[in-house]
């Protein structure tokens, strides 16, 4: 017959169970989770048995015990005082006060569901969410009255997420004896993750491995669908100010023009699905009342700047003199520029679907390029080859294709139809107007990422500034767990 101070108590396990849920204040989802499980007292305990615990738990351990080579902090999960506890349980170095059977498997049972939440929520879907941290940092509006705040969306990369019922999921896991399985499941194993892992190994300073470990967190945010090691793909890396367009057998890179910090170019992917050449470019509401309505009435502004004003639902155009600001705000009126050298798109856009009203395209001030810092524009991407950009998009295009694009942009032609074309068209508007739409067939995808470490057009690693402040943002989440 057991001695009293080894026989379980359920009721005073739960008791204390109810105090530890009661003095956590993680405000992780995991943590929440962990709480939830444990709230109403019904749910049956996942770790412990009448037996005790088993290598249930040891398989656990022995993955919180890597969590340094990841940068992770073996206090912030507890790792110690679960040791303590499953070795006063085992060897029945129970005693009074803060020790007692009860108190240590209640113990025991919260802090080994609370690490594998934890571990299992942020390996899977990583530690930091960007939706929540990057959606809610810009705001783009604020009413002070009705205390409404609009922000400015910045990230829009599908990603995986935990469902509401993932905790139940990690719950079954252990309860069925999987839970070493499903550890070894969900570890990142992409080239990217696994090149910065080793890169921490060998860090020295501080501010090194916080950069690496901010790069590995957006590592596990894995997304829907992956960036393909084959095929054409493009991906304009933020901090990089740069582009790359890969195929199988070739790369593209060029320089680009990013947002400015106030107006942001969002985090996105989707895939280009065509083009315009000598896009009239039509004016977001932002630019309208920072910078147009302040020339209300002048007309020889927006004759030099061949911009004009229309009805949204007519699309009849007024004259610039007849408008007011108080027309142009509200929204019942657009602002566009004509298409053609000198508009603010340049000679092409490549237009993709996105919830920013964002695009790459190319720009009437090339010299912009030859600037370190290039954060810029109001969100659009620029590119500094807009030509090489659009022959790669396309699939096998014919010469006279190409050579239609050139005439339209302004380019020399390269072959003798295309030549005759200019001879035969002297004026200018008439060789804008030689194309128009151009469909992108296959589309391509597209990638609109931040990296502050990132391998350039040759495979090698590059660091690259913080030029939105992003990596610190990520940091002050991701410093929980260090």
């Amino acid at each position: 017959m057991k001695a009293p101070e080894f026989v379980f108590d359920l009721k005073e396990i739960r008791r204390h169970l109810k105090r530890l849920m009661d003095a956590d204040k993680g405000t992780t989802e995991a943590d929440r989770q962990t709480r939830c499980y444990y709230q109403d007292g019904q749910h049956p305990l996942v770790w412990i048995d009448r037996n005790g615990v088993d290598e249930r738990a040891d398989s656990l351990l022995g993955w919180l015990h890597l969590l340094n080579e990841i940068g992770m902090s073996e206090k912030a999960f507890g790792v110690e005082t679960i040791e303590q506890d499953i070795k006063r349980l085992r060897t029945l170095s129970l005693g009074e006060g803060a020790n007692t059977i009860n108190q240590t498997v209640a113990r025991l049972e919260y802090q080994l569901t609370k690490a594998c939440m934890r571990y299992c929520y942020g390996q899977r879907f990583g530690f930091v969410n960007p939706n929540s941290i990057f959606n809610n940092l810009d705001i783009e509006k604020e009413d002070t009255v009705r205390k409404v705040v609009k922000y400015r969306g910045l990230f829009d990369i599908p990603i995986d997420r935990p469902g509401k019922n993932y905790a139940s999921l990690v719950i079954g896991k252990v309860r069925h004896d999987s839970i070493a399985a499903y550890l070894r499941e969900i570890q990142p194993t992409d080239n990217m993750y696994l090149k910065l892992k080793e890169m921490l190994s060998a860090a020295n300073g501080i501010e090194q491995r916080k950069r690496i470990l901010v790069n590995m967190e957006r590592c596990r945010w894995r997304m829907k669908q992956p960036i393909a090691e084959t095929g054409k793909r493009i991906i304009v890396n933020i901090p990089a100010y740069h582009l790359y367009a890969y195929s199988d057998d070739s790369l593209l890179d060029m320089r680009v023009v990013c947002g400015n910090v106030k107006t942001k170019t969002p985090q996105l992917s989707s895939q280009i699905e065509w083009m315009e050449v000598n896009p009239q470019w039509v004016m977001p509401m932002s630019i309208i009342e920072n910078d147009v309505t302040r020339h209300v009435g002048d007309s020889s502004y927006f004759a030099r700047n061949r911009y004009y004003i229309y009805d949204k639902e007519t699309h009849q155009k007024l004259n610039a003199k007849s408008v007011t600001k108080q027309m142009l705000l509200s929204g019942k009126y657009k602002v566009a520029q004509e298409g053609g050298a000198g508009n603010s798109l340049g000679r092409i856009i490549f237009r993709f679907k996105n919830n920013f009203s964002v695009f790459l395209h190319d720009t009437s001030n090339p010299g912009a390029f030859e600037r370190l810092s290039r954060a810029m524009s109001h969100g659009c991407v620029r590119v500094a080859k807009p030509f090489e950009l659009a022959r790669f998009v396309l699939d096998n295009p014919d010469e006279w294709l190409l050579d239609r694009i050139r005439i339209a942009m302004g380019l020399t032609p390269e072959t003798l139809q295309g030549m005759d074309y200019i001879e035969s068209h002297p004026e200018i508007e008439d060789c804008n107007k030689i194309i128009g739409y151009v469909s992108v067939k296959p589309c391509v995808p597209l990638y609109i990422i931040y990296y502050t470490l990132w391998p350039d057009a040759y495979g090698a690693f590059q660091t690259w500034p913080d030029v939105y402040g992003y990596d610190q943002v990520v940091w002050n989440h991701l410093s929980t767990y260090m």
